[in-house]
């Protein structure tokens, strides 16, 4: 089975650091961005099988970030899951009604944070290739 790649958009390199050695650790192919115009661009380029996006972005925000993934016909069906220190009371809904497919908080917790996404992640066989965009590059 291939393994699954995982886009992380996060503006703290400490969380970055953290999030990626633990998903890198589980034999997943990690790839970063530190704000959501870098994160949208990357997402386009390699259709990743799963963004965890930070909320509280320099510039564009994560939850406008998805939103335009959410409308993008290309990107759409890519699986965004909230990374964020926002542990309110209504933030899961915020982020959920944004399009997001779930909710992580900080800080993560490190023994079961890789083998918690796999709820959002879509079975495939080795033979499955990613998704194409509809529409030339």
């Amino acid at each position: 089975m291939l393994p699954y790649t995982i886009l992380i958009i996060e503006d703290n390199a400490a969380n970055m650091e953290l999030a990626t050695d633990l998903l890198e650790a589980s034999g997943y192919i990690v790839h970063h961005a530190c704000d959501a115009t870098e994160g949208l661009q990357i997402a386009r380029k390699i259709f990743p099988d799963l963004i965890l996006m930070d909320l509280s972005l320099p510039g564009q925000d994560g939850l406008s970030a998805t939103r335009e993934l959410k409308a993008d016909p290309v990107t759409q069906h890519i699986p965004v899951v909230a990374l964020t220190a926002h542990a309110m009371l209504g933030d899961e809904r915020i982020a959920r009604e944004a399009g997001c497919s779930g909710y992580v908080t900080k800080p993560i917790e490190t023994r079961c944070f890789a083998q918690s996404l796999s709820v959002w992640l879509q079975p495939r066989s080795g033979n499955d290739a990613p998704p194409l965009p509809n529409h030339a590059p």
